[in-house]
Formats: structure tokens, sequence, C-alpha cells
């Protein structure tokens, strides 16, 4: 069954295509709340209000992305919801003293796995690590961003900004050899 299918009969409020959609892409949100939440009881519970909130809300669904990426914004958010509640805030920075400069030459060596970035994303400051997991890992850009976490733009940039740096310390201290 096409998947437009499939969201045209969960609109319609059935189950079996709700049922459908929800064992096609468990597995993956799961994953993407546990990249967050780091506790299979709080990933599984977030990920199962997602499901219910997607649910709920499907006939705002309008196929102008893929219904698993509009999905998984709804993870995410549920996600930073959560942690939100459980006291996790982000720093407000004072933008009028900001200068932000894009820094999109970045790179780290060709050795370096996906996990030990993700590994090393762990050991930053909450406040920037989820705007780099956001960027880097998920591929939101800063308007999404700043929309997610209830930050500006700006703040989004600097945060990334300070993020990649401390992210580069962490990699070369360990021996990976990031460079800029």
């Amino acid at each position: 069954m096409f998947q437009i299918d499939l969201v045209e009969k969960c609109k319609k409020n059935d189950r079996k295509a709700q049922l459908h959609l929800y064992r096609q892409y468990c597995d993956a949100m799961f994953c993407v709340s546990m990249r967050y939440l780091k506790n299979i009881d709080d990933a599984q519970d977030v990920t199962q209000e997602a499901f219910i909130r997607a649910f709920q809300k499907i006939d705002q669904f309008k196929a102008e992305v893929a219904f698993g990426a509009w999905l998984k914004k709804i993870v995410v958010n549920k996600c930073i919801d959560f942690l939100k509640s459980r006291h996790e805030h982000y720093l407000s920075l004072d933008e009028n003293i900001l200068n932000v400069v894009d820094d999109d030459n970045w790179k780290i060596e060709d050795d370096v796995s996906v996990d030990e970035v993700k590994l090393a994303i762990e050991h930053l400051p909450e406040k920037y690590k989820y705007v780099v997991m956001l960027y880097l890992i998920e591929g939101y850009d800063h308007s999404e961003i700043s929309e997610i976490l209830g930050i500006t733009q700006t703040a989004s940039r600097t945060q990334l900004l300070r993020g990649k740096n401390q992210l580069k310390e962490l990699l070369m201290n360990k021996g990976y050899g990031a460079r800029s």
C-alpha cells in the first residue's frame, strides 16, 4: 500500500492504517528519541506520545515533505519538550553583543567514525548539544532549530559555532585529529 494511501486512511481514523504506519516508523522514531533522551523508558514514552500526537494532527500533514520527515519533527519536538520539563533549560544569549560568523569549512579527519562524533557530542554542554545534534545529525537549518528550541536564529548560529568548536576540541583531545 502506498504511503499517501495509508495517510489518507489514517485521516479517516482507520486503525489498521495507523498500525501499519506505526510499525513502519516506530523503530526509526525510537532511535531518534534515544539520541536525545538516552533512556529506553523515556524514549519509548516520548515515541508513543509523538505517534499519538501525529495521529491527532494528521489532518495537518499536507505531503509537502515525506511523512517520515514530518513525523520526525514531531518526535524531536516531543523530546525537546520532555527535556524542558525536566528543567534542562537553554542559555539565553545577549544577541546585541554577538558577532556570529558561519563556519562551514569545519572538517574532521576521514578516519573518525560517526559513532565517535556522536559520542563526543554527548560530552558537550546541554546548551550546545541539542543545537549541534539538530544541525549536524538531524539536518535542520537555523530557522527550524530556532522554532524547535524556542531561541532566535542568531542564538542557534552562535550555539552551533561554539558547540562545533568544543566538539573539535573534544575530538582533538581524544586524538581523532579534527582540523580547521
